[in-house]
């Protein structure tokens, strides 16, 4: 491992030489010098180094960074004068690019040219002068802000020094830890670590260990892992908890005196079965004129969570819980989160609310939005109200009752539930034909034994049950924002948005489900709508469904938060929030303390500093998508390395490169069949086709083919897992 690093010495200094000549003459742009004046303004006094100097001019002659303007005079070309400023993507082949604000086209960087820069740091970039018909090139000259500095890896302890091997594929250099460092981790140690420099002049990144976090393949160490590679705690602070702990939970006559007393209402909760966090609570009223008053209960997060403490920061920190495959990484600790917040049933519970008078056509006749106290009646699974509507009856079998045994349900909850799906689907139906997409993406679960082991999967699917929640919580939703969106003067809010689509990624699409005999209209935004939604509706049940499902997914944009209201494509809303989960999310939270301020009069907040904390709250949305498809991925292998099981049909869900990403049909998982492996002929990528085409039989496999594969390798460290191919259908 050191020989290695040894060798490599030579090559990182000469990138050192090109940036430091590059720089060099840039600040002097109407200048010419020769290698000796070049030399004796950088001080390079060795005689090497001086070589590398003459080689790393020639160099810039020939990517047209610099030019020769007389025999022995050399000069900055003026297109090389000025850097530009990008976000850095490193492939796991080493390459990148670079993607700049205002430009069309990445930045290719090849990896010799990347240097220091990490994965997803800002950088700057020369780009070379384009010849026509190329694609755009460029070097990293310099990392403007890391994106992140922890790090995990695996330790390669030598004899004076040691090795940390990172896990992330797309990190390309292991980092040099002094012994001093290793922080008692030893040989093989999974270990967290903390990037400390990196010098032009050496070819390894330095740092020091600061946590050790176990034996590589030991299910612990692996979620821990997880964890701690995107920033994410697995335990609060302990003077979090202390805080925390000291909370007065209790409900009190004069904190009830300020709110709407609800406690007499009809009221209960819809929940995951498993769930300990019951955030949200519906009450049901039958009015004598024929409608009905539905109250949308929230759990009164704000009221726990105050400015300027070390709970607020920290759960400002974490912005989201955190959903792994075998645990909860919540925002929140337990005294709130399942204790004080959570809406149990049989106890009083401070809420937000929102209180709807709705006719039997599911229209909207009044609201009232503020604080409530409740006392919800009744908990019920999703698959126990799922059979209530489905049965109309009030018997739960003890095959999905939560309880011990059988129970029967009290008839005006049944008649409660019963209502309420009716109208629900009333309010899905107007707003499918608004131009709403319909997203039931399959969900992949595990059953795990006590040792944390896959014994197998499950998807997990939308009912009427999880539909009649999820549209009153979106109304909810969409009935705050509209609430505040629509005041004048306007007012500083926090909106959920969502762009319109990716138009090339919508053509792309097309032509993939054009093999299964389906089409999609791209003349206008209902048209869209309309056939994606019949699209979505046509392959459930089909080998292509969760192909399908995945590429559409990927052709939207990307919901965020934002205090610039741009409405909300895939929900077409025009006003639109988050305000019914702020147990897990911290969006939410602020959307009931801007509410509060503004109930009671209050001036507008400053747009900047909540833009900001949307800002935050959308990063470490997206920080915890991809730690729990992480935790996925890693439960999808070890399930797979314990079938006794040879071959496995897939379907090409994934074409890059460098090979083709194959998903089996019966489990979800999904692994790679290298571009080396392809058995027949040498093949090469067609991006436009999502395909790989044979040089010589010009045999196609494209994404969406069917093939038969079995397990070549599995790497539960760095959660990756290849196949090789064993047939396909013949095209």
């Amino acid at each position: 491992m050191g020989k290695k690093k040894k060798n490599k010495k030579n090559s990182s200094q000469k990138n050192g030489i090109t940036k430091l000549v590059m720089q060099f003459l840039d600040d002097a742009p109407n200048k010419s010098f020769t290698y000796r004046q070049i030399a004796h303004k950088l001080n390079l006094q060795d005689e090497i180094l001086k070589r590398q100097m003459v080689a790393a001019v020639q160099f810039l002659v020939k990517k047209n960074a610099v030019k020769q303007v007389r025999k022995g005079q050399y000069q900055a070309v003026p297109s090389f004068q000025k850097y530009e400023k990008g976000v850095i993507d490193i492939t796991s082949r080493g390459n990148a690019y670079v993607s700049i604000e205002g430009r069309d086209e990445d930045v290719f960087i090849s990896g010799r040219n990347t240097n220091t820069a990490f994965n997803k740091d800002i950088v700057n970039v020369y780009i070379f002068p384009q010849r026509k018909g190329s694609k755009v090139e460029g070097e990293v000259v310099s990392v403007v802000e890391r994106f992140k500095t922890r790090f995990v890896g695996r330790v390669d302890l030598q004899d004076k020094f040691a090795f940390v091997v990172p896990s992330d594929p797309k990190l390309h250099k292991d980092f040099y830890v002094p012994l001093s460092d290793l922080n008692k981790a030893n040989d093989g140690d999974k270990v967290l670590i903390e990037f400390t420099h990196w010098s032009d002049k050496t070819d390894s990144p330095s740092a020091k260990v600061i946590e050790v976090l176990g034996k590589p393949g030991e299910h612990q160490t692996e979620i821990h892992s997880i964890l701690a590679s995107y920033g994410l705690p697995h335990e609060f602070p302990k003077e979090v908890l202390e805080y925390a702990d000291q909370i007065d939970t209790s409900i009190t006559a004069d904190e009830i005196a300020k709110r709407r007393d609800m406690r007499s209402d009809l009221t209960f909760t819809i929940d995951p079965k498993d769930a300990k966090d019951f955030d949200d609570a519906l009450s049901f009223t039958a009015l004598e004129n024929g409608d009905y008053e539905i109250g949308i209960h929230i759990a009164d997060v704000s009221h726990y969570l105050k400015f300027d403490t070390v709970l607020n920061d920290e759960a400002f920190s974490r912005a989201t819980s955190v959903y792994l495959v075998d645990r909860v990484v919540p925002m929140l600790p337990e005294i709130l989160s399942n204790q004080a917040c959570s809406l149990r049933p049989n106890e009083e519970k401070y809420t937000f609310s929102i209180v709807f008078i709705i006719d039997k056509n599911a229209q909207i006749k009044n609201q009232w939005i503020g604080r409530t106290v409740i006392d919800s009646n009744e908990r019920f699974s999703y698959e126990e109200a799922q059979h209530i509507i489905e049965t109309k009856s009030n018997e739960i079998p003890e095959h999905i009752s939560i309880r011990s045994s059988s129970y029967s349900v009290d008839d005006t909850f049944v008649d409660a539930i019963i209502t309420l799906d009716k109208l629900a689907k009333k309010l899905r139906k107007k707003r499918m034909s608004s131009g709403a997409i319909s997203f039931d993406k399959i969900e992949v679960k595990f059953n795990l034994n006590q040792e944390n082991q896959p014994t197998s999967v499950f998807f997990k699917e939308s009912k009427d049950a999880n539909k009649l929640i999820e549209e009153f919580m979106l109304l909810a939703n969409k009935k705050v924002a509209e609430f505040i969106g629509k005041q004048d003067p306007p007012k500083t809010f926090v909106y959920r948005v969502h762009d319109e689509p990716n138009i090339d990624k919508l053509t792309a699409l097309n032509q993939v489900v054009a093999r299964y005999g389906h089409s999609l209209n791209l003349k206008d935004h209902l048209s869209l709508s309309k056939s994606l939604n019949q699209l979505l509706k046509d392959v459930v049940g089909k080998k292509e469904q969760n192909l399908v499902d995945t590429l559409a997914i990927r052709s939207m944009s990307k919901a965020e938060y934002s205090t610039e209201n741009i409405g909300h494509y895939g929900l077409a809303f025009e006003y639109y929030t988050h305000f019914t989960s702020p147990i897990r999310r911290y969006p939410d939270v602020m959307v009931h303390r801007l509410l509060e301020f503004y109930l009671n009069g209050a001036k507008s907040r400053k747009q900047k500093v909540i833009e900001e904390a949307c800002k935050h709250c959308s990063k470490m949305e997206a920080v915890a998508t991809s730690a729990e498809r992480e935790s996925i991925k890693y439960m999808q292998i070890k399930y797979m390395e314990s079938l006794d099981q040879d071959e496995f049909l897939g379907v090409i869900s994934g074409v890059t490169e460098w090979g083709m990403y194959v998903e089996i049909i019966e489990n979800k998982c999904e692994g790679m069949v290298r571009i080396k492996d392809i058995p027949g002929d040498l093949y090469t990528f067609d991006p436009l086709h999502y395909s790989m085409i044979g040089v010589n039989t010009k045999k196609t496999y494209q994404l969406g083919d069917e093939v038969t594969v079995s397990i070549k390798q599995t790497n539960l460290e760095k959660r990756q897992m290849d196949f090789n191919l064993i047939q396909a259908s013949d095209r």
